[in-house]
């Protein structure tokens, strides 16, 4: 490396730009294979409303702050298997959308699934970031 008092312009590094975080989120879904499990209201409020991301995500899962989904079936739900972007709603009615190192099986009710192209935005989204999600048919 030189030392001393810069001469010329500095090196060009050779990496890619990289997009900056999104200030909203905007996530295309289809209806996934536990929707009959929610409400129709629950699936409008879902489809319709907007959430936030909460700061209680990591690599397994983004977290959301908002509206909950009331069930219109009670009970438990035998685990299944997972997929990435699949919307999981827990007993507190927040959805969490599963990214990266999300577990392979669950035991919570998937209304609906996140379009796998608007998954890299979901993982890079600040906490307080507004997110709506957004009916896509298949």
């Amino acid at each position: 490396l030189p030392l001393g008092p810069p001469t010329d312009a500095p090196a060009r590094l050779d990496t890619a730009p990289q997009p900056a975080p999104p200030a909203e989120l905007v996530l295309r879904v289809t209806l996934g294979p536990r929707e009959d499990w929610f409400t129709p209201q629950a699936l409008r409020d879902l489809t319709s409303r907007t959430y936030r991301v909460s700061p209680a995500g990591n690599r397994i899962g983004l977290r959301t702050e908002g509206p909950t989904l009331e069930r219109a079936r009670s009970g438990e739900l035998a685990s299944e298997a997972m997929v990435l972007g699949a919307i999981q709603v827990p007993p507190d009615g927040l959805p969490l959308i599963f990214l990266a190192d999300h577990p392979t099986t669950g035991g919570y009710p998937v209304p609906a699934v996140v379009h796998p192209a608007d998954l890299p935005g979901a993982a890079q989204a600040r906490p307080g970031t507004p997110l709506r999600f957004v009916l896509v048919r298949r």
